[in-house]
């Protein structure tokens, strides 16, 4: 999964169906009589109403699409996180957290109405077989797949397919002048939690973790190994922009920080009972510095990690105050393979509070306030409006307050001076990773024996050169120059350029060693550990 160009959360719709009453212009009375089952004794009015409407409405319904719309409409009156989920999809969403898909493992884009391999993802049956970044996927299954307006879903349909089942594709590489033929056997995928482990200086470590899934534990331990034996001594972990996940892959990450005994959640709900869950074994992190960073799009099980080293006072949390929601949902399995993820249950963090947001008010100021802030607003402590009154105690006594998200002990408030239409264009059109990409495939051997490593790269590589390449790039490409828009964006859009070309040499560390150099709540989470200010 490609990094993305920017930073842009986008937050789900949801839309609900009420039921209006208007202006009856003609009926035919049926007099008095219970009606097959609809009558005022009737315990299941729900059943009966959609059995009747189905054998009576005038017109002829899709029994399947009915119901999943009579379910969806239920839901969205719940809570903004009950959901319900087609057969269709639920196979794709639930890939995200099952840490796996069935497929040929091969990351792509498509340019100039071609697909490219940027890379062979490691493990898979595409690296096995040697297919190489930069190579073109010209035909599948005997039909040309190049300049035939393909989409990035038309991809995925093609190229994914249950385990142990082949694909047939032909490679245009560059250098060779006929076409190589690869018979693919579809395997599991892997789909990483662990964006990047890096060593941002001589003691301090990086990693990123992008969603908490099945595998997210696992993939820690191999991170936090790897820095360890690199001479890791503090930590800052990342959960920017992390939606959550399952609750027990936070409670395993906790557990690494924090001594036996020490609570790290808790939940209860209507028919469920107080469950906690505690520290158990020692961790193998539990005295070096921590820095926890969130933001607006932490949520879920990224507000339980932080929450619980907020309340422990185990560490810092840094960046601006997470999404706030503390609901656990409960997936429950229809027999035509769709779903339905029920809240059953609040969480509340170890010093008691819910961090739930409000939203009594629907579904759409419930995201609403989400946008508002990300549009600029002041996130500071001084913001309760969305908050409870009553403050929480952590261990030492520090004031905490629910109900809106976790607030950082250090606000970093967003800088988005930045951001330009032109920019918008840019990345909407996909310019900067097209022209990253065109560039780093001609000078990649050049560019890695200059700079052996993503620290040096990250140090010593000048962007500004690439700039000015990339500006002729749009013009060819069609987008008029905006001169005060161009200057207006271009710090950010060097910054990006370099982090792409990173990683388009070493990988997605390679990426984050870039963005961590200019990033503001990196360097304040340096600047606490450098000072020695390690915890409250």
């Amino acid at each position: 999964m490609n990094p993305k160009p920017l930073r842009v959360l986008l937050f789900p719709l949801l839309i609900g169906a009420s039921i209006a009453a208007g202006i009856v212009l003609g009926y035919r009375l049926s007099g008095n009589q219970s009606l097959a089952g609809l009558g005022e004794n009737s315990d299941d009015k729900i059943s009966d109403a959609l059995r009747y409407i189905m054998e009576q409405y005038v017109d002829t319904l899709n029994p399947k699409t009915f119901q999943d719309e009579a379910i969806t409409a239920l839901l969205s009156r719940l809570d903004p996180h009950s959901s319900y989920i087609p057969a269709s999809e639920l196979q794709q969403v639930s890939e995200q957290l099952e840490g796996n898909f069935d497929g040929i493992g091969v990351e792509f884009n498509i340019q100039n109405d071609t697909i490219i391999v940027v890379a062979a993802i490691s493990g898979g049956p595409s690296e096995a077989l040697g297919i190489q970044s930069g190579d073109r996927i010209v035909e599948i299954e005997g039909k040309k797949a190049a300049g035939v307006h393909i989409s990035n879903e038309d991809v995925i349909k093609k190229l994914r397919g249950k385990r142990n089942t082949e694909v047939k594709i032909k490679i245009l590489r560059p250098g060779r002048s006929s076409l190589i033929p690869y018979t693919i056997t579809r395997d599991k995928i892997p789909i990483y939690s662990v964006d990047a482990a890096l060593m941002l200086d001589k003691t301090t470590g990086y990693i990123r973790i992008s969603r908490f899934a099945a595998t997210t534990y696992d993939e820690y331990l191999k991170a936090f190994n790897k820095l360890n034996g690199m001479g890791m001594k503090d930590l800052v972990l990342d959960l920017r922009d992390n939606p959550g996940g399952y609750l027990n892959a936070a409670v395993d990450l906790c557990d690494e920080f924090l001594p036996k005994g020490r609570k790290i959640v808790y939940t209860e709900g209507k028919a469920r009972k107080k469950e906690e869950y505690n520290a158990t074994t020692k961790g193998a992190f539990e005295k070096g510095g921590l820095i926890v960073l969130i933001d607006e799009g932490s949520a879920s099980a990224s507000e339980i990690v932080s929450g619980a080293v907020q309340d422990n006072d185990r560490g810092w949390v840094v960046g601006q105050r997470s999404f706030g929601k503390g609901l656990v949902q409960e997936e429950v399995r229809f027999g035509d393979g769709s779903a339905m993820r029920l809240t059953v249950a609040r969480y509340y963090t170890p010093a008691g509070r819910c961090i739930q947001r409000p939203y009594t008010n629907g579904t759409d100021e419930y995201y609403k306030e989400i946008t508002d802030r990300l549009s600029g607003n002041a996130d500071t402590l001084k913001n309760k409006s969305k908050q409870d009154s009553v403050a929480y105690r952590t261990l030492k006594g520090r004031k905490v307050y629910g109900g809106g998200g976790v607030n950082p002990d250090f606000i970093v408030n967003s800088d988005t001076t930045g951001y330009s239409t032109y920019l918008a264009k840019v990345v909407s059109e996909g310019l900067i990773n097209r022209f990253v990409f065109s560039k780093t495939e001609k000078l990649k051997s050049q560019l890695k024996g200059q700079y052996p490593n993503a620290a040096t790269f990250a140090k010593d590589f000048n962007s500004s050169a690439l700039l000015t390449e990339f500006f002729t790039f749009c013009r060819s490409n069609g987008l008029a120059d905006n001169q005060a828009q161009q200057q207006r964006s271009a710090a950010l859009l060097e910054q990006q350029l370099k982090a792409l070309t990173a990683r388009a040499l070493y990988g997605n560390d390679g990426y984050y060693a870039v963005q961590c150099a200019k990033d503001k709540n990196v360097q304040k989470a340096l600047q606490l550990l450098n000072t020695g200010r390690k915890s409250p």
